[in-house]
């Protein structure tokens, strides 16, 4: 009997999404495949230059543009931004500081906030236990 390995493999918005890019950005022959697992890692390990430019100027996704402006998915949509963003837009939002930017910035840290305090009660119901 002879064992064959079968290549793990994923849709191009799958990969896209573990690389951090958006889809629609990327070349056509990355949008238009599958990738395997072992490619993914080797873009992870050695991005090309697409990857690399895509990184740093965008268009960026929404968890992207989220993560770079402090807030998250659904207060970016409550901000009224649903594209993708480029890194200059993004900095030029961070520059404006509108109004719901800063008060959904403040909702996010509160919610790391509780998120920390919760995490030192449970610690310290786990010690209680022990």
């Amino acid at each position: 009997m002879t064992s064959h390995q079968n290549t793990q493999t994923m849709k191009p918005a799958t990969a896209a999404k573990k690389l951090g890019v958006y889809l629609e950005a990327t070349p056509a022959e990355f949008r238009e495949g599958v990738v395997s697992r072992a490619e993914l890692n080797a873009l992870q390990a050695d991005p090309p230059q697409w990857l690399q430019e895509l990184r740093r100027n965008g268009p960026h996704p929404r968890q992207v543009v989220a993560q770079k402006l402090g807030v998250s998915i659904a207060g970016l949509a409550r901000g009224g931004v649903t594209d993708p963003l480029t890194t200059e837009q993004i900095e030029a939002l961070k520059q404006e500081q509108p109004e719901w930017l800063q008060k959904e910035r403040a909702t996010q840290a509160e919610v790391r906030k509780e998120a920390a305090r919760l995490k030192e009660r449970d610690a310290e119901r786990a010690a209680r236990q022990s």
